[in-house]
């Protein structure tokens, strides 16, 4: 069989077949599957694997209103969303490839365990061609692991590790949300503007590899700045009470407090911290201040008044004017009757991403399926020009800084953006010492 058929069928894409570990007469026998799960009707099926149980549980609700909200769009459902502002215009409302697009869901627990064993029945039962899904980069990186030795896409959702573009990156693994390395860079000279440079920080970490990567992120900037790091204490996921974290931190030295917590967590620990009557407290002559890297409007609601005045960063906001933001909102509005959180603007991102590199391959083999995904620069998805780079599969974006509004108008408004952290500002070089230990590797097309 010759080079240039295999090209055409899609089966031999760069470095599609090389190193895929597989047996040549298993991938080019009379009748053999081209790839994993292709499919062979009228319907493509994709994987939507979110925490609908656990401590993320709210995120997964969110993601999965917008997987729904996408499926909706491809099919030609509804007012087209972002399919509308998208600067590529291979999707037509009319499936992918022409297929009608399906779905099953599962639930990762927020466990790493719970998340791979879901994934691996929508592979093997359900015939899923592409999984996505997250809200933690534990559940992330376990999934991609999987994903990538099955030899099917894996479109991650909010995962925040730097390790999932890192260290545990995949070819068969594709991140449009930011990364911890991101938060920290766009946060540090921010909090030295508001507070100072001769600062005291303690830090809850949750203990895993997230909570990780963003405390060893925000220390390398913050000391930076000037910054003294006194205390790194990790917490383990399933805390809900940190009151027994907080009460040490009185005591410490430390003027400000680093919450590296997320959803359930976060909304905990800042209430604790709050009822503990930091946020009154003058230490080293200066207010004692609290600062959450990771945000989102979710956790922002949970938390309630507590949020009021602290700072962070997001990878999107509701509230921002461009057409693609204005699009979404208003379809999940309309369709919900609230607006949507950055884990489900991300993960509706994703799908749209996911089809349209298809479209643009004219194959669903995930070789060619990443060849399109990889180096592909696009806007119109409401986080200005984004760059997917080859190199990790990292999308590189501008990072909004946000703070808690003081005077909200509803209980959606909640966060205001505060500055606009241009991508420049947060772009690394591939190599960079957060993000070394691991190779990218062959894509894997299974079968």
């Amino acid at each position: 069989m010759s080079k240039s058929i295999l090209t055409r069928r899609g089966l031999l894409k760069t470095g599609a077949i090389a190193g895929a570990g597989l047996a040549m007469p298993l991938v080019f026998s009379k009748g053999a599957a081209a790839y994993t799960n292709e499919p062979k009707g009228g319907s493509v099926t994709l994987g939507f694997n979110v925490p609908q149980s656990g401590p993320y549980a709210d995120e997964g609700g969110d993601e999965l209103r917008a997987y729904k909200l996408a499926v909706e769009h491809l099919n030609g459902g509804g007012d087209g969303g972002m399919l509308n502002t998208f600067s590529s215009k291979a999707l037509k409302g009319n499936g992918i490839l022409g297929k009608k697009v399906q779905f099953v869901t599962g639930d990762t627990q927020t466990k790493s365990d719970a998340a791979r064993a879901s994934a691996k029945s929508m592979i093997e039962k359900d015939g899923a061609i592409m999984i996505t899904g997250g809200s933690s980069s534990g559940v992330a990186i376990a999934t991609q692991g999987l994903c990538q030795d099955a030899g099917v896409i894996f479109m991650a959702g909010l995962t925040h590790s730097n390790d999932t573009t890192g260290k545990d990156k995949k070819a068969n693994g594709f991140r449009h949300f930011f990364n911890a390395y991101m938060s920290a860079a766009a946060l540090g000279p921010v909090l030295s503007s508001a507070y100072g440079k001769d600062r005291k920080f303690y830090m809850l970490t949750a203990d895993y590899t997230w909570g990780w990567t963003q405390a060893a992120s925000m220390k390398a900037f913050l000391e930076h700045e000037g910054w003294t790091m006194v205390k790194d204490v990790r917490t383990p996921l399933a805390t809900t009470d940190f009151s027994s974290y907080i009460a040490p931190v009185l005591n410490s030295g430390a003027d400000v407090l680093i919450l590296n917590h997320y959803g359930g967590n976060m909304v905990n620990s800042l209430t604790n911290a709050v009822n503990f009557g930091l946020r009154d407290k003058t230490v080293n002559g200066k207010n004692f201040e609290i600062v959450v890297p990771l945000y989102s409007r979710l956790m922002a609601k949970g938390a309630g008044a507590n949020v009021k005045g602290i700072l962070g960063s997001t990878n999107w906001h509701w509230s921002l004017q461009d057409a693609g933001t204005k699009a979404f909102v208003k379809s999940f509005g309309t369709k919900y009757g609230f607006p949507p959180s950055q884990a489900a603007h991300t993960v509706y991102c994703q799908t749209l991403l996911y089809a349209d590199a298809c479209e643009r391959a004219g194959t669903f083999n995930p070789c060619g399926v990443g060849e399109a995904l990889q180096g592909f620069q696009f806007d119109g998805l409401g986080n200005g020009p984004v760059l997917y780079r080859a190199a990790d599969h990292q999308c590189f974006k501008d990072v909004l800084v946000v703070r808690g509004k003081e005077n909200p108008s509803s209980e959606f408004d909640l966060l205001e953006v505060v500055q606009k952290t241009p991508v420049d500002k947060v772009t690394y070089k591939p190599d960079n010492p957060f993000f070394k230990g691991g190779a990218l590797g062959q894509c894997n097309p299974g079968a």
